[in-house]
């Protein structure tokens, strides 16, 4: 399944088609409730403050550069979750 918000990208006959050609489930919010993207956003946000793509040749420069902020997150303490990393509290959740 596919979340998105109401962009014209997603909303458009192309992109209906690919999620038909791979066999996808394309969910959207309903109009005037950007609430359930708020964590999406939020994510981005600060990616973006922090990830540096200037550097960036090739698509695998971009990936490294993904992954390793993506490794870095999963792996950083942050007070929103008692100062655990999100992957810490992950699994303190499954652990309940």
């Amino acid at each position: 399944m596919l979340h998105t918000d109401r962009g014209c990208q997603y909303t458009s006959k192309a992109f209906n088609d690919l999620m038909i050609k791979y066999q996808k489930i394309h969910s959207m919010s309903r109009p005037g409730t950007p609430l359930d993207n708020a964590v999406v956003e939020s994510f981005f946000g600060h990616m973006k403050d922090y990830v540096e793509f200037n550097n960036c040749k090739t698509f695998e420069d971009v990936v490294a550069v993904v992954d390793k902020y993506m490794y870095d997150y999963n792996n950083r303490p942050q007070w929103n979750k008692n100062k655990l990393s999100p992957k810490q509290f992950a699994l303190k959740l499954l652990a309940a």
